[in-house]
């Protein structure tokens, strides 16, 4: 409680507002099977909103279960969970589908998203290359984080950047969608990522606005 003086009645008491976190909204995204799903599981603090269904005969001649053998489901919406990180932010995760015949789909997943994490799994790299497509013609600022599977990740990372073909500006890191740190630490990543990018937008704004 703090006390404020009063022009006609000497003090009152006034009840200091405590202001909600800023909501942040990132998108969690990659290929099919990568730990998209785990991921938001993994650190959301609310009972996370998954749209899975079953992998039928039919989608597992579509999709590859080579390096996934017990997956048995697959997402075919998105995937949605938050975490608060301290008073003053709270992060809102929208995971895509993995598989090409759901991507009409990511545009109204990603709008109004502040950044991306990009899964990959590096025993199947070709499956992320259309997410990192989608980013950069977006220009919204992301984050390649290697998912280690088993605690094993098949390629370094400068090897992983290069066969991506991401530029020197995208961060590189490698996660376990499992662990819940690891996965704040990644998603941390991101945040910094479209930060930065947004105080570079400000500055680039300053004094006739930036180059369209």
């Amino acid at each position: 409680m703090v006390s404020v003086p009063s022009p006609t009645h000497g003090t009152h008491s006034v009840t200091a507002v405590e202001q909600p976190p800023l909501p942040v909204k990132l998108v969690i995204a990659g290929g099919f099977g990568v730990g998209k799903t785990t991921a938001v599981g993994s650190i959301s603090e609310i009972r996370p909103l998954t749209t899975e269904a079953a992998i039928t005969e039919v989608a597992a001649g579509v999709d590859d279960l080579t390096h996934t053998p017990g997956k048995t489901t697959t997402t075919v919406a998105m995937d949605f969970g938050c975490i608060t990180i301290d008073p003053t932010l709270k992060l809102y995760l929208f995971g895509t589908p993995g598989q090409d015949r759901f991507g009409f789909m990511w545009d109204d997943v990603v709008e109004g998203a502040l950044g991306g994490l990009v899964i990959v799994d590096t025993r199947r790299l070709d499956d992320c290359y259309a997410a990192v497509d989608y980013f950069e013609h977006k220009s919204i600022p992301f984050a390649v984080a290697v998912n280690a599977f088993d605690g094993e990740v098949h390629h370094q990372l400068d090897e992983v950047r290069w066969a991506l073909d991401v530029s020197d500006h995208v961060p590189l890191v490698v996660f376990d969608a499992r662990d819940t740190g690891s996965v704040r630490d990644a998603l941390l990543v991101v945040l910094e990522v479209a930060l930065s990018r947004a105080e570079g937008g400000a500055k680039d704004g300053v004094g006739g606005g930036a180059a369209g």
